[in-house]
């Protein structure tokens, strides 16, 4: 198979790249999410989806693989949206906000592909609903440091699972990665998985 450039830092998308046996290396390509301001969270997904990619493609100075991947998410409570917290202070302030309550997370995933030229994109959304939080719950999971670099200040696929009585919707949305919808995009642009092969 073709190997895809995930710009990315995330580990859960690398982990599942690797449960996919897709071949990809890393270019990490960060960008300045405040300069994106959009209340939409699925078009802020993808706005920031798809500005990681032009930036990946940026930093290859031309020397383009035919596949780069990179992918956004968000939480949304009240029209609120929940992106990576700051500090342990601002993670505090997110975990009690959504302890009791359901809310919606969004994930969005961008797809270059080099025989196209094209940006192609999906989404998918699920809903989570927390269980109430204690102080105490809330301070021991801040000390776990899980909080750090996601949306909501938690990782639905680690120690925060035992706070989550219910999600609607696939965990790999949750994750980051949306397992359904990549496959389907990767088929759509004709990735030659191997799944596909006959």
């Amino acid at each position: 198979m073709e190997s895809i450039i995930l710009a990315s830092g995330s580990l859960r998308r690398q982990e599942y790249f690797k449960l996919m046996g897709l071949p990809f290396s890393i270019l990490k390509a960060d960008v300045d999410e405040s300069l994106v301001q959009q209340t939409n969270p699925k078009k802020l997904t993808v706005e920031l989806a798809v500005k990681k990619v032009e930036r990946a493609i940026e930093m290859m100075s031309g020397r383009l693989p035919k596949w780069i991947c990179a992918g956004d998410t968000v939480i949304s409570l009240d029209d609120k949206i929940f992106g990576k917290p700051a500090d342990r202070e601002e993670a505090a302030l997110m975990l009690k906000e959504l302890s009791g309550k359901q809310h919606k997370v969004v994930s969005s995933i961008a797809l270059y592909n080099g025989s196209t030229k094209k940006i192609d994109t999906t989404s998918a959304s699920c809903t989570v609903t927390f269980a109430a939080l204690t102080d105490e719950e809330i301070e021991w999971y801040l000390n776990t440091n899980e909080w750090q670099g996601v949306a909501g200040a938690y990782r639905i696929q680690e120690l925060a699972s035992i706070f989550i009585t219910q999600i609607k919707g696939s965990p790999s949305t949750v994750a980051g990665l949306p397992l359904r919808e990549f496959y389907v995009m990767l088929k759509d642009n004709g990735y030659p998985y191997a799944i596909n092969e006959s």
